[in-house]
Protein backbone atom coordinates (compact mmCIF):
# COMPACT_ATOMS: atom_id res chain seq x y z
CA UNK A 1 0.00 0.00 0.00
CA UNK A 2 3.04 2.74 0.45
CA UNK A 3 4.44 1.91 -2.42
CA UNK A 4 0.98 2.78 -4.15
CA UNK A 5 0.66 6.10 -2.52
CA UNK A 6 4.59 7.14 -3.37
CA UNK A 7 3.51 6.37 -6.61
CA UNK A 8 0.55 8.50 -7.06
CA UNK A 9 1.81 11.15 -4.75
CA UNK A 10 5.28 11.25 -6.80
CA UNK A 11 3.12 11.23 -10.03
CA UNK A 12 1.16 14.25 -8.89
CA UNK A 13 4.56 16.17 -8.15
CA UNK A 14 4.27 16.21 -4.56
CA UNK A 15 7.39 14.12 -3.83
CA UNK A 16 10.50 14.76 -5.33
CA UNK A 17 13.42 12.62 -6.10
CA UNK A 18 14.93 13.69 -2.38
CA UNK A 19 11.67 12.90 -0.42
CA UNK A 20 11.51 9.44 -2.43
CA UNK A 21 15.22 8.72 -0.81
CA UNK A 22 14.42 9.76 2.79
CA UNK A 23 10.47 7.98 2.63
CA UNK A 24 12.82 4.48 1.08
CA UNK A 25 15.28 5.32 4.03
CA UNK A 26 13.16 5.30 7.04
CA UNK A 27 11.23 2.32 5.18
CA UNK A 28 13.90 0.55 6.53
CA UNK A 29 15.51 0.39 2.86
CA UNK A 30 18.98 0.75 2.57
CA UNK A 31 21.21 2.48 -0.44
CA UNK A 32 23.32 -0.09 -2.45
CA UNK A 33 25.09 1.89 -5.31
CA UNK A 34 24.37 3.81 -8.46
CA UNK A 35 25.18 3.26 -11.94
CA UNK A 36 26.67 5.51 -14.55
CA UNK A 37 23.44 6.88 -15.68
CA UNK A 38 22.88 7.94 -11.92
CA UNK A 39 20.20 5.50 -11.07
CA UNK A 40 19.75 4.44 -7.28
CA UNK A 41 19.45 0.85 -6.29
CA UNK A 42 18.26 -0.14 -2.81
CA UNK A 43 17.70 -3.19 -0.67
CA UNK A 44 15.27 -4.05 2.36
CA UNK A 45 14.87 -7.43 3.78
CA UNK A 46 12.02 -9.53 2.89
CA UNK A 47 8.13 -9.25 3.72
CA UNK A 48 7.37 -11.74 6.03
CA UNK A 49 6.71 -14.89 4.35
CA UNK A 50 9.16 -14.22 1.78
CA UNK A 51 12.67 -15.61 0.85
CA UNK A 52 14.16 -13.00 -1.32
CA UNK A 53 15.24 -9.52 0.21
CA UNK A 54 13.37 -6.67 -1.51
CA UNK A 55 15.79 -4.60 -4.37
CA UNK A 56 14.51 -1.76 -6.09
CA UNK A 57 15.82 0.94 -8.46
CA UNK A 58 14.94 4.87 -8.50
CA UNK A 59 16.00 6.32 -11.93
CA UNK A 60 17.59 9.37 -11.90
CA UNK A 61 15.34 10.89 -14.80
CA UNK A 62 12.36 9.23 -16.27
CA UNK A 63 10.97 5.81 -15.09
CA UNK A 64 12.26 3.89 -18.02
CA UNK A 65 13.39 -0.20 -17.31
CA UNK A 66 15.72 0.34 -20.65
CA UNK A 67 17.57 2.60 -18.07
CA UNK A 68 18.88 -0.13 -15.53
CA UNK A 69 22.36 -1.41 -17.09
CA UNK A 70 22.60 -5.71 -17.84
CA UNK A 71 24.88 -5.90 -14.66
CA UNK A 72 22.41 -4.24 -11.84
CA UNK A 73 18.96 -5.75 -13.98
CA UNK A 74 20.52 -9.01 -12.75
CA UNK A 75 21.29 -8.04 -9.27
CA UNK A 76 17.76 -6.45 -9.54
CA UNK A 77 15.99 -9.67 -10.41
CA UNK A 78 18.10 -12.10 -7.72
CA UNK A 79 20.17 -13.45 -10.86
CA UNK A 80 22.97 -12.80 -9.12
CA UNK A 81 23.67 -11.45 -5.09
CA UNK A 82 27.32 -9.80 -6.24
CA UNK A 83 26.69 -6.20 -6.76
CA UNK A 84 28.05 -4.38 -9.46
CA UNK A 85 30.87 -1.28 -8.83
CA UNK A 86 29.94 1.98 -9.89
CA UNK A 87 32.78 1.12 -11.97
CA UNK A 88 30.97 -0.97 -15.02
CA UNK A 89 34.85 -1.98 -16.62
CA UNK A 90 34.33 -4.48 -13.68
CA UNK A 91 30.95 -6.78 -15.06
CA UNK A 92 31.80 -5.40 -19.08
CA UNK A 93 34.39 -7.18 -21.48
CA UNK A 94 35.98 -5.65 -23.69
CA UNK A 95 34.09 -7.19 -26.64
CA UNK A 96 31.20 -5.82 -25.11
CA UNK A 97 29.21 -2.27 -26.16
CA UNK A 98 28.18 0.61 -23.53
CA UNK A 99 24.86 -0.08 -22.06
CA UNK A 100 22.13 2.43 -23.86
CA UNK A 101 18.86 3.10 -23.34
CA UNK A 102 15.76 1.82 -25.86
CA UNK A 103 15.76 4.53 -28.45
CA UNK A 104 12.34 3.05 -30.27
CA UNK A 105 9.82 5.95 -30.84
CA UNK A 106 12.43 8.74 -31.04
CA UNK A 107 14.60 10.50 -33.35
CA UNK A 108 17.40 8.30 -32.55
CA UNK A 109 16.11 4.88 -33.13
CA UNK A 110 17.92 2.41 -35.81
CA UNK A 111 16.31 2.77 -39.11
CA UNK A 112 17.78 0.38 -42.07
CA UNK A 113 18.30 1.41 -45.17
CA UNK A 114 15.39 2.20 -47.54
CA UNK A 115 13.40 3.17 -44.29
CA UNK A 116 10.61 6.27 -45.45
CA UNK A 117 12.70 8.54 -42.86
CA UNK A 118 15.52 7.81 -44.11
CA UNK A 119 15.12 9.05 -47.86
CA UNK A 120 13.09 5.94 -48.60
CA UNK A 121 15.89 4.60 -50.86
CA UNK A 122 15.61 1.06 -50.96
CA UNK A 123 18.31 -1.24 -52.11
CA UNK A 124 17.50 -2.00 -56.19
CA UNK A 125 16.07 -5.92 -56.07
CA UNK A 126 18.89 -8.75 -57.23
CA UNK A 127 16.61 -10.94 -58.75
CA UNK A 128 16.57 -13.90 -56.50
CA UNK A 129 13.33 -13.16 -55.21
CA UNK A 130 10.06 -15.87 -56.29
CA UNK A 131 6.84 -15.12 -54.80
CA UNK A 132 5.15 -17.78 -53.57
CA UNK A 133 1.69 -18.85 -55.26
CA UNK A 134 -0.79 -21.06 -52.62
CA UNK A 135 -1.85 -24.16 -54.78
CA UNK A 136 -5.63 -24.25 -56.28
Amino acid sequence: MGNIVMGLLNFLGVLSPVHITLVTMLGGGKKIGTDSSGNQYYRAKPRTGYKHDRRWVIYKNEPQASAVPPEWHGWLHHQTNDVPTETPESYRRDWQKPHRHNMTGTTLAYRPPGHHLKNGQRPAATGDYEAWTPPE
